[in-house]
């Protein structure tokens, strides 16, 4: 099941933003990540797959650091009743707030939608 979920979001964030080859998609190591349809799914599209090791989170501090922003500003805060409410949550949250609202330090204190307008 969460392999599934996984996939659509990615799929839809392929329909959605058109990335180029070589993406690099970082994942923990989960199974939903490990999996061979999102494997397969990620050299379809020429996706580069990130994990980091085991008890090491600075293989990729700047997804990491998301990792943790979006645990404590979504998930210790919302309940979601459904699969479709918390789909709907956290995109609006990553969509309206954080790629648009939120600046980054990482980013020279810059939204992503910003910095991405800047560097493209």
């Amino acid at each position: 099941m969460k392999e599934t979920m996984v996939i659509d979001s990615l799929l839809d964030a392929v329909e959605k933003e058109n990335p180029q080859s070589g993406l690099i998609v970082h994942t923990d190591q989960g199974a939903q990540y490990t999996g061979s349809a999102f494997r397969e799914l990620l050299q379809k599209h020429h996706f580069v797959q990130s994990n980091s090791r085991k008890g090491n989170p600075y293989d990729n501090a700047v997804m990491e650091s998301f990792y943790k922003t979006f645990k404590r500003e979504v998930l210790e805060i919302e309940q979601f009743k459904t699969k479709a409410q918390a789909k709907m949550e956290i995109l609006s949250y990553v969509s309206n707030y954080y790629n648009n609202k939120r600046i980054h330090s990482s980013l020279d204190y810059l939204t992503p939608k910003l910095f991405e307008r800047m560097h493209s």
